[in-house]
């Protein structure tokens, strides 16, 4: 996608994955309000639930990604959570005049270490909207957790997800754990192990953690229409000591942090299902930097109004795509 060499892509989304892709290369990334883009999900049709998984466009420009969005959402009945709604054209929405709207910026959620060379860039990135005509306002957010703690319940939920995956082959004769255990990392298998150790009390527990993380997000859109934060904590990382997985840091501003997702700010919507986007921000040391821009849930039409609006301050095409991106026309 960042290459030019198709005009979107398609993701899925359990803690970031549309979002932290679209921060590191230059793009934009929508994750929807949950049951807009339908998920037939089978045999648990409620496989989706725990964290929130979305589908979703990674694009160039926000146009395009409304489009998409065309495309991808409606009703579906194996869907148990698809809104029944008439259908809307998200494209008018990127269009639509901000002036007036109220917009918290977090620039940590009160728990995240975040570089501060990406502190400086979504700090200067935000004042676009402000040039735009919305009211933007720093806000002190508290969530009840540390940042471990959080991302040790995304651990614990994500695996539940995979875990039915493998009962599910293991089923149809091909134990994955078992029989290709050394295959996994070290990290992964231990999180594996313990949700199959999990009690319904530890279960509950972290239904419990998930509540007060919503209540507390819910809480900000009492008084404001947007939340901006930074979309990710650190800048982007090579790959290559870590083939096949994406591992970050595991310290930013001398706090351990989690290297698979505590450097991501992304996997709070994935507890709460409100939509999120990811949108360029800025560079730092020539590297990209996203700004992630999350909205009330089912308002995906404001958080496309406000990047649309930001887009237009601060066009970023000319700063991201490449030479050959540039020639190609779709």
């Amino acid at each position: 996608m960042a290459d030019g060499l198709v005009p979107f892509a398609e993701g899925t989304d359990g803690g970031g994955s549309i979002r932290i892709p679209a921060a590191w290369c230059g793009l934009y990334g929508y994750k929807a309000s949950f049951g807009r883009v339908p998920s037939v999900v089978r045999p648990n049709a409620f496989g989706s639930t725990m964290p929130f998984l979305f589908e979703g466009p990674l694009t160039r420009n926000v146009d395009d990604a409304a489009l998409v969005l065309n495309a991808l959402s409606g009703y579906h009945p194996g869907d148990v959570f698809s809104l029944d709604e008439e259908p809307h054209d998200f494209v008018t929405d990127v269009h639509r005049d901000i002036a007036g709207m109220r917009i918290a910026y977090t620039p940590d959620y009160g728990i995240f270490p975040v570089d501060p060379r990406i502190r400086g860039c979504v700090g200067q990135a935000v004042h676009a909207l402000t040039e735009a005509g919305a009211i933007v306002e720093e806000i002190d957010l508290r969530l009840p957790y540390d940042q471990h703690e959080l991302s040790g319940l995304w651990c614990r939920h994500i695996m539940l997800v995979n875990v039915g995956a493998f009962e599910n082959f293991k089923q149809n004769g091909l134990d994955l754990l078992g029989e290709y255990r050394e295959d996994f990392p070290d990290g992964y298998l231990r999180w594996a192990d313990h949700v199959y150790g999990m009690s319904m009390t530890e279960l509950n527990q972290d239904y419990v953690m998930r509540s007060a993380v919503y209540d507390a997000i819910q809480s900000v859109y009492e008084d404001f229409d947007l939340l901006v934060s930074p979309t990710l904590a650190a800048i982007p990382v090579l790959n290559a000591d870590t083939p096949g997985a994406t591992v970050g840091p595991s310290e930013i501003e001398g706090v351990e942090v989690d290297p698979y997702i505590g450097w991501c700010l992304t996997y709070l919507t994935n507890y709460t299902g409100h939509p999120a986007a990811s949108i360029p921000a800025g560079l730092v040391e020539g590297l990209p930097v996203g700004m992630q821009i999350q909205g009330r849930r089912y308002a995906d039409g404001d958080v496309f109004a406000a990047s649309g609006a930001f887009e237009r301050v601060r066009p970023w095409v000319g700063i991201y795509e490449t030479p050959k991106a540039r020639r190609l026309t779709f």
